[in-house]
């Protein structure tokens, strides 16, 4: 039993551990070979297309593939194996993307009808895994600052696309009895759908307005989507600034190296003093 226990502490460093030389190679490891499979699926959309390649087939990329699955899953079983709470670790993100990196095949050979480019459109979550690079990279403390920045700012981001959802109900009913079916505007819906293109200037030309009220409307649209753009960018920029602002306000401990607030004369992490108080 103590060599079992001793086999799955080493695994559990080996495969979690990033603060270990192994731990942070294997990590690595993981995300560039994420990368090669989806840079795989890449090449195989484009020459199945050519020459009509399917699963039925055994060509190179049904090799290829069956060999990422198959390293993609004893990845996932060892890890399964050493965490000590498995269930927790398959509901949690990092779980969810292994598990995503690991079906496809699967549910392909189970589910042949759904067909090869489904199974492209799911083997390009591998390039998630990517993350863990820049996990290791120690750019996950950005991520989680512009996490929070979208946290924080996430009623005012509410409130400004609420209203721009209203507007476009609005402007998408009044194309839709102005303009009517002769002019592509069928339903409701696809008046909605006309009136977000309109408003993000994106302006695909498959539906227009033929009618001078409807040119109207449309070009009000335009008007406020150059004038709206930039508001969701203004908003998050300057939670962003605040958040800046606090974390250089911030101190760190000389023992444990724990952030702590500016006005703190402790460490709450280990209780190192950190500023003399005023006598």
């Amino acid at each position: 039993m103590s060599g079992i226990t001793e086999f799955r502490q080493r695994a559990y460093h080996f495969l979690f551990d990033q603060h270990q030389h192994s731990g942070r190679r294997f990590e690595a490891f993981c995300g560039l070979f994420a990368l090669f499979s989806v840079v795989v699926v890449f090449i195989e959309s484009g020459i199945g297309t050519q020459y009509h390649l399917t699963y039925d087939e055994w060509h190179i990329f049904v090799w290829l593939e069956m060999g990422i699955t198959l390293i993609f899953t004893l990845e996932y079983l060892l890890r399964l194996a050493v965490w000590p709470n498995p269930a927790r670790y398959v509901l949690s993100f990092w779980g969810l993307i292994d598990l995503a990196t690991v079906l496809p095949l699967y549910v392909l050979w189970l589910w042949p009808e759904l067909g090869m480019n489904y199974l492209f459109i799911w083997r390009t979550l591998r390039a998630v895994r990517v993350l863990r690079i820049l996990k290791l990279l120690r750019m996950m403390g950005s991520a989680r600052l512009l996490w929070q920045t979208i946290v924080n700012a996430r009623h005012q981001l509410i409130v400004f696309y609420a209203f721009i959802s209203i507007v476009m109900v609005i402007a998408g009913a009044l194309m839709y009895g102005i303009e009517g079916a002769s002019s592509g505007f069928n339903t409701l819906g696809t008046s909605v759908y006309w009136a977000v293109v309109t408003v993000t200037t994106v302006g695909y030309g498959d539906i227009t307005p033929h009618t001078a009220g409807g040119r109207a409307v449309a070009s009000l649209l335009i008007l406020i989507g150059y004038s709206v753009i930039a508001i969701p960018t203004g908003i998050i920029t300057a939670q962003m600034t605040s958040a800046l602002t606090e974390k250089k306000a911030a101190q760190r401990c000389p023992s444990c190296g724990t952030t702590c607030q500016e006005q703190a004369h402790y460490c709450h992490a280990c209780g190192t003093r950190i500023k003399e108080e005023k006598q």
